[in-house]
């Protein structure tokens, strides 16, 4: 192996980028930026006892960089080998067949990688810099989300405080990102390699083969499922964790024949489903019907933490009030952070942090206030810092920290020992709210209703235009759903 030293981090970073690049302009960025990820799993995982006779990685560095179809044949064999089956009970389902080729004329780039690779043991910021180039490039991945920026995944999972021999899912896992920023947390707080149960769901195979290569990469223990839609089944098992960076305003998404009876003259729906045992959500848009998968698939005890809509928070469509009303009457909700725009790759759209707990009574390992029939809000829409040399923001470390310091207050919950900070509303910030209020502001669980700046005339505009936009969006989710009402009564002529 060559020497490590000969290279600073940031110029390893640099000249892999640069390679990727140069493969980027043989074929599409995504594939190109998914072969480097399948070379990073094949330097940890490409092994073999001598004599073996298979394709490993120390036979992949001594491959000549010579022109001709050497070295691309050489990088296929290997992955064909050695990379993960998206279904393990069928061989025609697995992901082998899904890394793309490497093609004509990028052998001197092949070939530099592979050696580039070969020379370091730091291949965890490799592959976040890949997986970071993944989600750029959002056109031509199909719209998956790969990265959950780190910043907002240390956010949702402090938010859920993950323990030893907890049972973690996140039924859009994308690139795994959320499973493994929980696999750190638990690991840095026992310091051993933690004994949880770390699953994920993927719709998409290429992204599952990601996800599949992620966790192997850093030595991680998890279970992919087989790619398929989440919602299309309730969960068959409870779970005590829940991560998810959801899709937004997904559309279409519940199959025909659960929700239509009849071609001609449709019958009422029947909310034959576990996780919707008082009405179906719309058709129009799966939001409902993520929260009230994920509620289901809670274990007694159990919290889940997912990015949504702010339209959902908010909205005065009859489905989702019900909803939220169910929520609190269930005293599901735990606490609700209004984040500022623009601080996730995925969409432009204003959001909140949702986190729901089945569970808030004081307890050891949530906290020593009990908080039943309460619900925590933190406005946090300006806590963001710009990105250097880039219009784009992100939450940044501090104001992560600020928020889950928030958060622990209020719960009462205590790190190594510490006595637990005492929680005050603070104006603009957070507000405690009892359940009984919330439902007389027709069970509204946007933040910046409750926890309301002090007044001045900056707040007076930011508060005007926020409320428009609300107004906007809920305007569109009535468009929304008396489209799809009309599309139905165009069915029964």
């Amino acid at each position: 192996m060559q020497a490590e030293s000969a290279f600073s981090l940031d110029e390893m970073l640099a000249e892999v980028r640069r390679h990727r690049t140069h493969l980027s302009r043989l074929m599409n960025a995504h594939d190109a930026t998914r072969l480097v990820i399948g070379l990073l799993y094949l330097s940890r995982k490409a092994h073999a006892a001598p004599g073996t006779n298979v394709p490993t990685w120390s036979w992949l560095l001594r491959q000549p960089a010579e022109r001709g179809s050497g070295i691309r044949a050489a990088v296929s064999k290997c992955l064909s080998h050695w990379l993960p089956a998206a279904d393990e009970q069928s061989a025609d389902m697995g992901t082998r067949s899904l890394m793309p080729v490497p093609p004509s004329g990028s052998e001197g780039s092949l070939h530099a990688l592979i050696q580039a690779i070969g020379s370091t043991q730091r291949v965890g910021p490799l592959l976040d810099q890949c997986l970071r180039d993944l989600s750029a490039d959002q056109a031509q991945a199909d719209g998956s989300h790969y990265f959950t920026p780190g910043d907002m995944a240390r956010l949702m999972v402090g938010a859920a405080v993950p323990r030893d021999g907890h049972r973690v899912l996140d039924p859009v896992c994308g690139s795994g990102g959320l499973l493994v920023e929980s696999h750190l947390y638990v690991r840095e707080r026992v310091e051993l390699d933690p004994t949880m149960s770390l699953q994920g769901k993927e719709q998409h195979a290429h992204t599952s083969q990601v996800a599949r290569m992620n966790f192997a990469v850093r030595g991680i223990t998890a279970h992919v499922f087989p790619p398929g839609d989440s919602l299309a089944e309730p969960e068959p098992e409870r779970h005590d964790i829940i991560l998810a960076n959801l899709p937004f305003n997904q559309r279409d998404w519940a199959p025909e024949d659960k929700t239509e009876q009849s071609a001609r003259r449709p019958a009422p729906l029947v909310p034959v489903d576990p996780r919707w045992p008082e009405e179906p959500p719309s058709r129009g848009s799966a939001n409902s019907a993520w929260i009230q998968h994920i509620a289901h698939a809670l274990a007694p005890a159990g919290r889940a933490v997912f990015l949504m809509a702010d339209s959902v928070a908010n909205t005065r469509q009859p489905i989702t009030r019900r909803l939220r009303e169910r929520l609190l009457r269930d005293d599901l909700v735990e606490c609700v952070i209004a984040l500022p725009p623009r601080v996730f790759g995925h969409s432009k759209a204003p959001a909140c942090l949702w986190v729901l707990n089945r569970d808030k009574s004081a307890r050891p390992g949530w906290g020593v206030l009990d908080r039943r029939r309460q619900v925590l809000f933190v406005n946090a829409r300006r806590a963001f810092e710009p990105v250097p040399e880039s219009r784009a923001r992100r939450l940044g470390d501090k104001n992560t920290a600020l928020i889950l310091t928030t958060l622990a207050a209020w719960r009462g919950l205590s790190e190594n020992g510490a006595a637990a900070s005492p929680y005050n509303d603070a104006a603009g910030w957070s507000r405690s709210c009892s359940t009984e209020e919330i439902a007389d502001r027709e069970s509204s669980l946007m933040p910046t209703s409750y926890a309301v700046e002090p007044p001045s005339p900056e707040r007076d505009t930011r508060s005007r235009v926020e409320q428009l936009k609300l107004e906007l969006a809920d305007q569109f989710d009535q468009m929304r759903d008396l489209e799809l009402r009309l599309l139905d009564v165009l069915e029964e002529i």
